[in-house]
């Protein structure tokens, strides 16, 4: 990547050829609500039991999909219905030393090689941040594409998408919290 430089023309860029843009939308006002909010959908999760959490606390969750993807995903969320603006100051302030505990869960694998954190709010109405890990060596997923990549590339292997949640969640539980979601039975490592 080089300063100036089209991002097509970028080492990590996902596509190749000719690409077309999509005509945009005019814009909708009022926003419909998100879910969770007054006149939106059912929430999901307040209705997740803990169970089918990684790792849960009184105030945070964190959730990863029991199925492999194409690379490690994790989600921490509130457990109740905050944005960023109207967050707790004492939720708040522990919002950056989780955020830290959560890198560093998924760097003691030994299988990552960066940890990409992002925040999008627009499906759901509790404050949440998604944490991409970038398997180790995987150069050409580097930076803001990984989520494009993810979508792309077929899903790992079992074994080694629950060795990095295992560890992950075992890590967080060991600081405080409680492990939940785990390996199913009958897989191996």
């Amino acid at each position: 990547m080089t300063e100036g430089t089209p991002m097509t023309e970028w080492d990590i860029f996902p596509f190749e050829g000719d690409i077309r843009l999509k005509e945009l939308a005019p814009p909708v006002s009022p926003e419909p609500p998100r879910s969770g909010e007054p006149g939106g959908s059912d929430c999901g999760p307040c209705r997740r039991p803990d169970e089918r959490c990684l790792w849960t606390d009184d105030d945070w969750r964190l959730t990863a999909s029991p199925e492999p993807g194409a690379v490690p995903v994790a989600i921490l969320e509130t457990r109740e219905h905050f944005d960023l603006a109207d967050m707790p100051p004492r939720l708040a302030s522990e919002l950056g030393p989780m955020m830290q505990r959560i890198e560093a869960a998924f760097m003691s694998t030994g299988r990552i090689g960066r940890v990409h954190v992002n925040r999008w709010g627009d499906g759901g109405s509790h404050f949440h941040i998604w944490f991409w890990a970038r398997p180790l060596g995987a150069r050409q997923l580097l930076g803001v594409f990984l989520p494009v990549w993810a979508s792309l590339l077929p899903a790992m292997e079992t074994d080694d998408w629950w060795a990095v949640l295992d560890a992950v969640g075992d890590t967080l539980a060991e600081q405080g919290g409680t492990r939940h979601l785990r390996r199913p039975r009958g897989t191996t490592t």
